[in-house]
């Protein structure tokens, strides 16, 4: 088994969803005593939210540079950055370190084909929403057209990734919000949903949406096993 390695703590609430889903799936694979040979360095989220609001990306990426030399001194065989947003910084990640990384555009725009959608609706922080090196990533490597909400929707659903969400907190009324914005999505074209945030499935489930939903966060996990588990259940 391969050693997988994670950079976590943005926010610790979804690398702990990394953490069980990984393990799930390599017991579901393996064996109901097997478990997932990893390595995680959880940074403290607060100064780097606080570079992302304040457009130090330079400053943020440093941290997560350094997270993934750490990874590979301590022998992990790939990367896996446990957030959407911070993929804006994903190609300077994996021109500091020699591993594989494992972009999580990639699992997501590869779920969209193969259900069959050409056009996704994108939710996530504003960066990821409004920035395109998300969208980008899946318009050209895997063909799709991306709907965003609009820009009071976006406003919406990125106060509560930061101020609920990445905290613990877990409300009826935000859930709303999001119903009505994939409802929205939904009546633009879009065939699918991208929840393009690790924490979204904390507070979304496939019964709030009548189109298919793509968690970024479940199938970057899977994407992780994949990877670890090449050849080891052969």
């Amino acid at each position: 088994m391969r050693t997988i390695g994670l950079i976590g703590g943005m926010s610790w609430e979804s690398s702990a969803e990394y953490y069980r889903v990984i393990n799930q799936l390599v017991r579901e694979r393996l064996g109901p005593l097997r478990s997932a040979q990893l390595l995680m360095y959880s940074v403290d989220f607060g100064p780097i939210e606080r570079a992302q609001h304040e457009g130090r990306w330079d400053d943020a990426a440093a941290i997560l540079v350094d997270a993934a030399r750490r990874l590979q001194a301590g022998g992990a065989d790939c990367v896996i950055l446990c957030t959407n947003t911070m993929h804006l910084m994903a190609e300077r990640i994996q021109a500091a370190v020699p591993l594989p990384f494992l972009h999580i555009a990639d699992p997501a725009g590869r779920a969209a084909t193969q259900a069959g959608a050409l056009t996704v609706g994108l939710l996530g922080t504003a960066f990821t929403m409004e920035r395109d090196f998300f969208k980008d990533r899946l318009a050209h490597g895997h063909g799709l057209t991306v709907l965003v909400p609009s820009a009071p929707e976006r406003s919406q659903v990125h106060r509560i990734i930061y101020e609920e969400l990445c905290v613990g907190k877990v409300i009826d009324e935000s859930r709303e919000v999001y119903r009505r914005a994939i409802a929205a999505l939904a009546a633009r074209g879009a065939q699918a949903i991208i929840l393009g945030c690790t924490e979204i499935s904390l507070l979304i489930r496939q019964s709030d949406s009548a189109l298919p939903l793509l968690d970024t966060m479940a199938l970057h996990a899977q994407a992780a096993v994949d990877f670890a588990l090449a050849g080891d259940e052969a």
